[in-house]
């Protein structure tokens, strides 16, 4: 993953991949940036706790309505107060909320 390429997104503050067990493989943080490596550490366990819970649902609204679509998992977004998460895969990046453009995130996220 080409983290350099994912802190061109307008208004990217970090970027950073992660082990399928949630341990903060690598990072890029934006300079004056108040995310910290700390930071990145948890949100990466988060993310692969997320996956798993939504897998979960996916897998439980199939069997239930009998609809299909759902799975593979692949990303997700989380919005917060002032910085947005796009996940794919292993590598996430933080961008702050007045600039994101989540498709362009995802679509970082899959050729990074």
């Amino acid at each position: 993953m080409d983290l350099q390429k994912l802190m061109e997104l307008p208004g990217a503050l970090a970027a950073f991949t992660y082990s399928d067990r949630g341990d903060l493989q690598a990072h890029e943080l934006r300079e004056g940036t108040e995310i910290t490596p700390q930071m990145l550490d948890l949100l990466s366990r988060s993310c692969v706790a997320n996956l798993a819970i939504a897998g979960m649902e996916a897998r439980g609204w199939e069997a239930v309505t009998g609809q299909s679509g759902f799975q593979p998992l692949k990303g997700f977004s989380v919005v917060g107060l002032e910085w947005s998460v796009v996940v794919n895969g292993n590598s996430g990046v933080v961008i702050r909320n007045r600039d994101v453009d989540y498709e362009a995130a995802f679509a970082a996220l899959q050729v990074a």
